[in-house]
């Protein structure tokens, strides 16, 4: 699959969905409270099985068709029902998996500056990876890009790791994450990295 490659700007349609993204709709989302204004973009890190990447398994656990004896981790986690609003694969590749107007269930159990529930106001983005391996080029250059885009669209105040609202329960992005790098791309204004 080729990744993305679009014009900066280009934020998501009325309903939500950004074009020259692959679209793949997940169950596991539902409508925002009512008044909710996105403001925040959680960044996340996902690799299934651990520490393996390629596969279509993250897409089967967003869509809840993971099979459960393909691998001895699948048993443990495949009666979550959690998704991303986007996944960046290792090659820049953009899915999307809820449509950024309703409510996607990345977040859990999380807080952000005293405000809880951070699934009712920001945008979920997992990127294909784990703690212990470097992300790829690829990857920064898409993830900027959205961020420019789904910041054209909506009054994102900061960009945040999981760990960062769930502390001391979620590691993510992880440490081989580098924000420095983020950054180095263009800061974004406004925006709290």
């Amino acid at each position: 699959m080729t990744p993305l490659r679009t014009a900066v700007g280009r934020g998501p349609g009325a309903d939500g969905w950004l074009a020259g993204a692959r679209r793949i709709e997940s169950p596991n989302c539902d409508e925002r409270p009512e008044g909710a204004v996105v403001s925040l973009v959680v960044v996340h890190a996902i690799s299934l099985p651990p520490a393996q990447f390629g596969g279509d398994d993250i897409v089967q656990l967003f869509t809840n068709r993971l099979d459960p004896a393909a691998d001895t981790y699948f048993a443990q986690i495949s009666h979550l029902r959690v998704s991303a609003h986007f996944l960046i694969r290792r090659d820049g590749e953009l899915i999307q998996f809820v449509s950024c107007r309703e409510r996607a269930w990345h977040a859990g159990l999380s807080s952000w500056q005293g405000r809880p529930r951070c699934n009712d106001f920001s945008l979920g983005i997992e990127l294909e990876g784990c703690d212990d391996v470097p992300f790829e080029p690829p990857q920064y250059g898409c993830l900027v890009d959205l961020l420019r885009r789904l910041c054209a669209s909506y009054p994102i105040a900061a960009v945040v790791g999981h760990s960062d609202i769930s502390p001391g329960r979620k590691t993510d992005p992880g440490p081989r994450f580098d924000w420095h790098r983020l950054a180095a791309f263009g800061k974004l204004p406004g925006v709290l990295y």
